[in-house]
């Protein structure tokens, strides 16, 4: 009987161990999209000012 109730609180810690990381998981693929978003829209600004400097710069030659 109480090996039974040992082994029954290490399936549960197990468990729980697999329920925390999938969390972990799934947090970490969130985060790093906005910050992969956040990114690619700081380089696409950065791209239409040097665009627009350029433009700026033949345009006054």
């Amino acid at each position: 009987m109480w090996n039974y109730i040992l082994t029954d609180e290490k399936a549960q810690i197990s468990a729980e161990m697999i329920l925390i990381l999938g969390a972990i998981m799934v947090i970490v693929i969130v985060v790093g999209k906005f910050v992969f978003d956040m990114s690619n829209s700081t380089a696409g600004n950065i791209s239409d000012v040097t665009n627009n400097a350029r433009d700026t710069s033949i345009g006054k030659m």
